[in-house]
């Protein structure tokens, strides 16, 4: 795989496009926030436990009043947790990753020149940030039930992810988790279910994997399964429900070592 720009890529909130009011993202880091010392005397070399998961994602950008955009999104600052995704780019498979997380601020500048810019800062809350693939090319509009393309989790492998199998029937037993955020929705109910599949042609539900009925939107949501549960090589999203229009985005993440939430 070749070097990458950042060019194209995207920042969901809550089930809201901020990407054309976000001019940068300052800070998207995550893992343990520190070590713990378990070394015993009989040792010629320091051992170590991970400790608790955190995450940050920080973004920069512009003063935006319209409906749907960045400054009623942004200016509500919610005690409760919101739900952010940043997507590398817009292609099946591509990069992406997701966070719980509290928004802690919301801060303008104004610039001697007039410029005017927003800083926003957003702390995990219970998970730590979490790098996955997207299922959706970006977002995806689907206008009846319908079952998504197959995305190989093995893709750049060396590089993304780094150690799942690039073999037949490979699989990881370490969990998993996955991000909704719906844009807009134009009917009844609809329900996203995360599949997977050995070959990339038969193709069954992951245990916990369907999303809790969405009737409304813009929205976001996570699931995550147990911390044990095997994901196969091959993933997908489907759609079903009484719906006319639903576009959306959703990034899995299969837990490639243990210890996860």
């Amino acid at each position: 795989m070749s070097k990458q720009s950042g060019l194209g890529d995207h920042l969901y909130i809550d089930g809201v496009d901020l990407s054309g009011d976000v001019g940068s993202i300052g800070s998207m880091h995550g893992g343990p926030t520190g070590t713990q010392d378990v070394t015993g005397i009989n040792k010629f070399a320091y051992e170590r436990l991970g400790l608790l998961l955190d995450g940050e994602l920080d973004h920069s950008g512009f003063f935006n009043p319209a409906a749907g955009a960045a400054h009623p999104t942004l200016k509500t600052l919610p005690y409760t947790d919101r739900i952010l995704s940043y997507f590398h780019g817009g292609a099946l498979g591509n990069e992406a990753c997701g966070i719980v997380a509290k928004q802690l601020n919301y801060d303008w500048t104004r610039g001697a020149d007039g410029s005017l810019t927003t800083t926003t800062n957003a702390q995990a809350n219970g998970y730590g940030i979490e790098w996955g693939q997207q299922l959706t090319p970006g977002q995806r509009t689907d206008t009846t039930a319908t079952n998504g393309t197959g995305v190989d989790l093995t893709y750049g492998v060396g590089t993304f992810p780094p150690i799942f199998p690039a073999t037949a029937g490979a699989s990881v037993s370490f969990g998993w988790s996955a991000y909704v955020h719906v844009f807009a929705f134009t009917g009844t109910s609809i329900v996203f279910t995360v599949q997977d599949s050995a070959d990339n042609s038969t193709f069954t539900a992951l245990t916990g994997g369907a999303f809790p009925s969405v009737t409304t939107g813009p929205g976001a949501m996570r699931i995550a399964g147990a911390n044990t549960a095997t994901v196969r090589r091959y993933a997908r999203v489907a759609t079903t429900g009484t719906f006319t229009s639903c576009t959306f985005a959703l990034v899995f993440v299969p837990y490639l070592v243990g210890g996860h939430p």
